[in-house]
């Protein structure tokens, strides 16, 4: 039985899925292709013969001809050029399955046009149903807005053969008559395991960490900040580094509020913070760093704080876990999923003067944070590429089997 032929969608490269498409190809366990932008292509092309370009019908990038529709008018716009490129495709070979990103590979155009069976990875519904933080929300227009996007991810949801969502979290932030046709399962990683190792520190300070790509209220800076600016009330001995970008672009609106608050005068909400939080000035903001310094900052911290208040899935929780590093998240959300309580990491309810406590206990317990390291390595290696790719394989057939019984009607008539 031949191999099936499984096109992954993305207008974005390296991005969502280029792992596993260069590793189910490489490991044999499918003929895989990567879709993206014609830039995209063009600049990762070396050493790459499934790489393919799509040329969306206009513009991708910056805001489109109506604000309340900006992602639904770009999607349309990428997903015009994933179909001519695709229905190209395949006058010349079979395409056994589409797995394609709700919104960077935008599959609506797609069904019932293409013979192939339509994976659609949606991150979250939208981002009402994803959370932000009450003292900094959305105004109308980014409330309004944020319907047409929740209205193409049902769309999709309900036309796909087949969903996935990164996290069990994400999946109940769907309406209960589209679950069912959601199925959960985290991307894989393949990061460097625990670099540079060295035994835990046994005495002296200890360095407590804050990572995340956007130094966000979502991300849980605020509470990060703020539990610095206690501990340092308190005169903990500590290194304090937070690593991120703090004007990235968010998964919440605090950016806006900051601007209207301060009219310009604060540049950021982590400057922002600053101000609320004067102790908090411990802290070595380091930034954003090439992913190799990343790698070798991240075995010189101790224990990471992962105050996670919104979110459906982070790639960086995963990688610290992998790592084997030392990590206190909430109890409750994604991070839950993740770790076990006091097996591979501690859980905690929103409390400061809880995660104080635990953060003053493992300061002076280094046998207990090497426990929760290793714990959290071992299980990590469950999100390994190596072992998410046979069951992204099998969610892939499944969608194969549910496209083939969905012809099946049609085909059948005289």
């Amino acid at each position: 039985m031949p191999l099936p032929t499984i096109v992954f969608v993305g207008a974005v490269y390296p991005g969502q899925f280029g792992l596993l498409c260069d590793y189910l190809q490489a490991n044999g366990y499918a003929n895989t292709y990567f879709l993206t932008t014609p830039g995209h292509a063009a600049r990762n092309s070396d050493g790459r013969d499934n790489l393919r370009a799509f040329t969306p019908d206009g513009k991708i990038v910056g805001a489109q001809s109506y604000y309340y529709s900006d992602k639904v008018e770009r999607s349309a716009r990428i997903s015009r050029g994933v179909l001519t490129a695709l229905q190209d495709m395949q006058q010349t070979q079979r395409i056994d399955v589409v797995v394609a990103h709700s919104l960077w590979g935008a599959p609506h155009f797609l069904y019932d046009e293409i013979d192939a069976a339509i994976v659609s990875y949606v991150e979250m519904p939208s981002y009402r149903a994803h959370g932000w933080d009450p003292r900094y929300p959305p105004d109308l227009a980014q409330r309004v807005a944020d319907r047409n996007t929740e209205m193409l991810n049902f769309h999709q949801v309900l036309k796909s053969d087949l969903t996935i969502v990164p996290s069990h979290h994400a999946k109940r932030l769907f309406p209960a008559e589209l679950q069912g046709r959601i199925e959960v399962q985290l991307e894989g990683l393949d990061p460097p395991l625990k670099p540079a190792t060295r035994e835990p520190r046994a005495d002296g300070p200890i360095t407590i960490g804050f990572t995340a790509r956007d130094l966000s209220a979502a991300k849980g800076l605020e509470v990060y900040m703020r539990l610095v600016h206690k501990l340092k009330s308190e005169q903990v001995d500590a290194r304090f580094i937070a690593v991120g970008d703090p004007t990235a672009a968010t998964y919440g609106y605090e950016a806006q509020w900051v601007k209207r608050q301060y009219d310009g005068e604060v540049a950021s909400f982590r400057d922002h913070l600053l101000r609320e939080y004067p102790q908090s000035e411990a802290i070595e903001f380091i930034g954003k760093l090439p992913y190799d310094e990343y790698s070798e900052l991240l075995s010189d911290i101790d224990l990471f704080l992962y105050p996670l208040q919104y979110g459906v899935a982070n790639w960086g929780l995963m990688e610290i876990l992998m790592r084997g590093g030392c990590v206190i998240a909430p109890d409750r959300g994604y991070a839950s999923e993740l770790i076990v309580n006091d097996v591979n990491g501690l859980l905690l309810p929103d409390d400061d003067d809880a995660w104080i406590a635990a953060i003053k206990e493992l300061a002076t317990d280094p046998g207990r944070r090497a426990r929760y390291g290793d714990a959290a390595e071992v299980m990590g290696y469950g999100l390994h590429i190596s072992q998410v790719a046979p069951r992204y394989m099998s969610l892939f057939k499944t969608a194969m089997r549910r496209a083939a019984e969905r012809k099946l009607p049609s085909e059948s008539v005289s």
